[in-house]
């Protein structure tokens, strides 16, 4: 597993059996200080889940000894209120006669009565607030939950538990401190874009005007079909990384990633601009990844629960459907506010009106920097073709030696005699 989990990834020869004991009984004292028996340990060491039993247990430290009819009457708060409080956090259903709940779930309804007390929140707002917080640390979660070697037959549950076990005092406080900071420092940075909308100004309920960029991995579809589990995984991880390295490098906010497509916002057209093009620059000359398309709008958006909406995403989302590999395409609003800003950086180039879905037929228009020309000609377009070439002649190459492989191996096993013609067919002598 990786993150706060990670003492558990590594795959373990299998123990002594002294060792073994040792580690099994440090993991019973702790799980006994959690409220655990003895005959649910026994149960998940049966079961092969030891180590989740334990992640669990230490992770809600609390005894699940409430139903949510007893929560409601404990925290004064309806039972409607309260379960669709639990629902907009991304949890399931429990049934009226389940303890499911904790004394830590009391306290979370408390904060949550608190805050609407102070006037910190509507109920309609924190309930809108819980849905992005549930799905934002649902994601994270995931990411805390990548199984790594825990399917190895090498994996040990009784290790993996006693290591978690072992440093979780440490690790799950820090994780929580980190997310804490992450998110001051979150909430500083949206208030800081907000004053500058405002200050260029944006009044309070209208739509800002944001640059949108979406950037679309070329052949993923095809390309995932071909690789492993593992190698998938490198691929998406390593478009990922790039995009949300050279995103946020130049002020932008990466907003999501879906499979092979990442969409972004920027307040500057210029800096949108300087994203678009090092984005197809940078998959240009990436081993692992192909090309990418990237398409831009400029115009006013909604923003909703941390995402975007409005005819400019749509936009920007419709052109990378319709690019070149490796091009970035910028619509009319976009390329007109770029130029009044940084027409001594960038250059474009108009294509014929396209017909979009739903938009109607808009203009669009090429972008590349000055100095490259718009034909696709430019040192960027011949790296790319040099990045490209190099990477044929070395499939080409390893398709040479396997031939000659092949050849030595069929020729190592030609019986005596044999002249090596294949069976039915005749050499020009014998025609």
């Amino acid at each position: 597993m990786s993150g706060l989990f990670g003492p558990a990834a590594p795959a373990v020869p299998a123990p002594d059996d002294e060792r073994r004991a040792s580690a099994l009984a440090h993991v019973r004292e702790i799980l006994h200080l959690h409220g655990a028996t003895d005959e649910e340990i026994d149960q998940a060491l049966a079961d092969e889940v030891l180590d989740l039993f334990v992640f669990d247990r230490v992770l809600v430290p609390s005894r699940r000894r409430y139903t949510r009819a007893e929560v409601a009457e404990l925290t004064g708060v309806n039972l409607e209120s309260l379960v669709r409080f639990w629902r907009a956090l991304g949890f399931p259903n429990v049934s009226d006669d389940e303890r499911a709940f904790t004394d830590l779930d009391l306290e979370a309804v408390r904060l949550f009565q608190g805050m609407q007390a102070l006037g910190a929140a509507r109920t309609d707002t924190a309930l809108q607030l819980a849905r992005v917080i549930g799905s934002s640390m649902a994601r994270i979660a995931e990411a805390e939950l990548v199984p790594g070697n825990m399917f190895s037959t090498e994996y040990d549950q009784v290790l993996a538990a006693d290591a978690f076990a072992s440093v979780a005092d440490v690790t799950i406080p820090a994780m929580a401190r980190l997310l804490e900071f992450v998110w001051r420092r979150q909430v500083a940075a949206g208030i800081k874009r907000t004053m500058m909308l405002r200050s260029h100004g944006a009044s309070p309920g209208t739509s800002p005007l944001l640059a949108v960029g979406f950037a679309d991995m070329v052949g993923f579809t095809l390309l995932s079909q071909h690789l492993t589990d593992q190698e998938l995984a490198d691929v998406v991880g390593r478009f990922e990384a790039l995009s949300h390295d050279i995103v946020t490098a130049l002020g932008g906010r990466v907003v999501k990633m879906i499979g092979d497509e990442v969409m972004f916002v920027v307040e500057s057209v210029a800096d949108a601009a300087r994203i678009g093009l090092d984005l197809a620059d940078a998959y240009a000359d990436d081993e692992l990844l192909s090309d990418v398309r990237v398409g831009l709008a400029f115009g006013p958006v909604l923003l909703r629960e941390g995402d975007y909406f409005g005819t400019t995403v749509n936009l920007a989302h419709r052109i990378v459907n319709i690019g070149n590999p490796g091009t970035v395409l910028v619509s009319d609003e976009f390329q007109a506010a770029l130029l009044e800003l940084a027409a001594e950086e960038f250059t474009t180039k108009p294509l014929r009106p396209r017909l979009l879905k739903d938009l109607g037929r808009v203009q669009l228009w090429w972008l590349g920097r000055v100095g490259h020309e718009a034909d696709g000609t430019g040192v960027a377009a011949d790296r790319r073709r040099n990045v490209r070439w190099e990477r044929l002649s070395d499939v080409l190459r390893d398709l040479e030696e396997l031939r000659e492989v092949g050849e030595r191996l069929l020729a190592s096993n030609r019986p005596p005699g044999s002249t090596g013609a294949q069976p039915g067919r005749g050499d020009a002598e014998g025609s």
